[in-house]
């Protein structure tokens, strides 16, 4: 239903899962976990998976915090996408790469979810992309001292408007890692 024309393949896609941005992370073992899983999936199923990695001033490129984490590694065949951005389409390569493997809906996992998460499934979203966010497989560190709801409001939050989201000839929704399928459905 995605409004890119000539795009019916779905991608999974993991954002940020990085040592620095996910130690202190609400639940990030089983999030981390779930994430291994739907990578696992996707493989089998022979769906591509694009990873993403941030870097900035307090995360720089080549640094251990930089690293993803060891729980997840990437095959040399699968994308890697740098950014500096808290979209992940912004000044990257990620809409070749999506539009090189005819993909039209994104099934979303990752970190942060109050910033690159949250940028990216509405970045994709403006661009015509279905998107289906993990609710399960998304995760935050506590921001609260900084007036930011605990992490895990944050994330029902995030998960409770997503699963409303609406725009022409588009979906949006939210499931859980169980539930995932890489289908064009939500």
């Amino acid at each position: 239903m995605t409004t890119l024309s000539d795009r019916p393949h779905t991608a999974l896609m993991v954002i940020d899962v990085q040592k620095g941005v996910v130690a202190d992370a609400h639940q990030r073992d089983a999030v981390v976990a779930n994430i291994r899983t739907l990578v696992d999936r996707a493989r089998a199923e022979g769906v591509p998976i694009v990873w993403v990695q941030h870097s900035d001033d307090h995360l720089e490129k080549g640094s251990e915090a930089w690293e993803y984490v060891p729980e997840l590694a990437r095959q040399e065949s699968e994308p890697l996408v740098h950014k500096t951005f808290g979209d992940s389409f912004e000044d990257t390569d990620l809409e070749e790469v999506l539009a090189e493997a005819g993909v039209g809906r994104l099934v979303v996992t990752g970190a942060e979810t109050d910033a690159c998460v949250r940028s990216t499934i509405h970045g994709a979203f403006v661009r015509g992309y279905d998107v289906t966010l993990v609710g399960d497989a998304h995760t935050s560190q506590d921001q609260s001292a900084w007036g930011a709801p605990p992490p895990d409001k944050v994330i029902a939050h995030t998960n409770l408007y997503w699963q409303y989201e609406t725009a022409p000839g588009r979906t949006a929704g939210v499931t859980e890692t169980k539930d995932v399928t890489f289908g064009q459905s939500t």
